[in-house]
């Protein structure tokens, strides 16, 4: 066993090299402004490339899920880095908003995708024993990305302007994250199976999507994304229009809510290790609705807004950190990355529920309102998930005898 153990740190640090890179992408609203300057675009043309990394992203996380299943974690996400790189570097070349689609939006999202699950695949695979807390430390260096570039990306804009940005960002992050790649390895068989037995507890996606405990938990993961996503994306506009913040104090929101969603993703990764995993997502639910009540019923200042976007921050974090080891305790490791690709998908569709519902709403008090009842909603149905049993071999026969 110690043998086994000894170099697993090592794949939490590649994990964490790769996922700092992939969360840079929630700094992209640092690049709106400047590139409404330079090519004239307007603002809904340049925000909507946001929108299609992450839905590129989420959704190729379901082709490589499975194949980091096949061929292994360091392959893929080596694939993935390289996309990630050159979308980036080619996005410096870019003179149309339809090639910084292409670019960044479509090349950088697949390679985003191809990262995504091999960390966290791969480390709940070292360690069994504290799934949550592990898979914490993997999303929560994807929630830290953002703060840790920020700075770098700043500057860079100010020294070299936009387009060069993207160039040097592209190298930066495929020299990162190739490096990252490599240390990612799956433990060998013969000591995965003293750990991790192949048994019933291993579904296929076919086998997955047949139970009733997955549409549960896919909507679940979705009401739990919707809001965080939501919220988070109204930071400023919540801080400006309910608590007549200057736009500057609106803004340092976007740095503590890095810092909290980060710290969700660790803390409640964490305690799913010493309770219950559903118990869990209705205590994050509860706070959620929580907050969300409060920034819709109560007049907002400094403090309450702080408070308010700093629960739900911590929480959306922790629904990040807690599904994917829910996927593994439910469903089994050895197709985690399968699985969880399709799992996944809801947080993709969440982040276009949001906006939706802010369209046809268009108060935000309002739409509180009803992301808060979604909340409860989504905690209610918590509470009638049920991890699903395949029959195991020893059963079938004793039905087989039995007849």
């Amino acid at each position: 066993m110690v043998k086994y153990f000894k170099n697993r740190w090592f794949v939490v640090l590649g994990a964490v090299l790769l996922q700092v890179c992939t969360g840079a992408l929630y700094s992209w609203s640092l690049f709106n402004q400047p590139l409404i300057d330079r090519f004239n675009w307007s603002s809904s043309e340049v925000v909507f490339t946001y929108s299609l990394i992450i839905f590129v992203f989420a959704a190729t996380t379901i082709l490589s899920g499975r194949l980091q299943d096949k061929f292994g974690p360091r392959i893929v996400a080596t694939i993935g880095a390289v996309f990630y790189g050159l979308g980036l570097m080619l996005a410096s070349t870019a003179t149309s908003i339809i090639q910084l689609y292409l670019y960044y939006g479509v090349i950088a999202g697949i390679g985003v995708g191809f990262i995504y699950v091999c960390p966290l695949a791969t480390c709940v695979k070292w360690f069994p024993e504290k799934k949550g807390f592990i898979t914490g430390i993997s999303v929560g260096a994807f929630g830290l990305g953002s703060l840790v570039f920020k700075s770098v990306i700043q500057s860079l804009l100010i020294s070299k302007g936009v387009s060069q940005t993207f160039l040097y960002l592209g190298i930066i992050y495929i020299t990162i994250t190739l490096i990252g790649a490599q240390f990612l390895r799956v433990p060998p068989k013969t000591e995965t199976k003293a750990v991790n037995p192949e048994d019933e507890s291993n579904y296929t996606v076919s086998e997955m999507v047949k139970t009733k405990a997955f549409y549960l938990i896919w909507i679940i993961f979705l009401l739990g994304c919707m809001s965080g996503l939501l919220v988070i994306g109204l930071a400023k506009d919540i801080g400006v229009q309910l608590a007549n913040l200057d736009t500057i104090k609106a803004s340092n929101a976007v740095a503590m809510i890095a810092l909290f969603n980060a710290g969700g993703r660790l803390g409640w990764g964490a305690l799913s290790d010493r309770m219950n995993r559903m118990k869990v997502v209705f205590m994050m639910f509860t706070m959620t609705a929580a907050c969300l009540i409060l920034m819709s019923v109560v007049s907002l200042n400094y403090l309450t807004y702080s408070i308010s976007l700093a629960g739900i921050a911590f929480c959306f974090g922790g629904f990040l950190a807690v599904f994917p080891t829910i996927a593994g305790q439910f469903y089994g490791i050895k197709n985690l990355g399968a699985n969880y690709g399709i799992i996944y998908q809801a947080y993709g569709t969440a982040a276009l529920v949001g906006p939706i519902i802010v369209a046809k709403v268009g108060n935000l008090q309002t739409t509180f309102i009803i992301a808060a009842g979604l909340s409860i909603l989504g905690a209610i149905m918590s509470l009638r998930v049920k991890s699903p049993r395949k029959p195991t071999l020893v059963n079938m026969k004793l039905k087989v005898s039995e007849a």
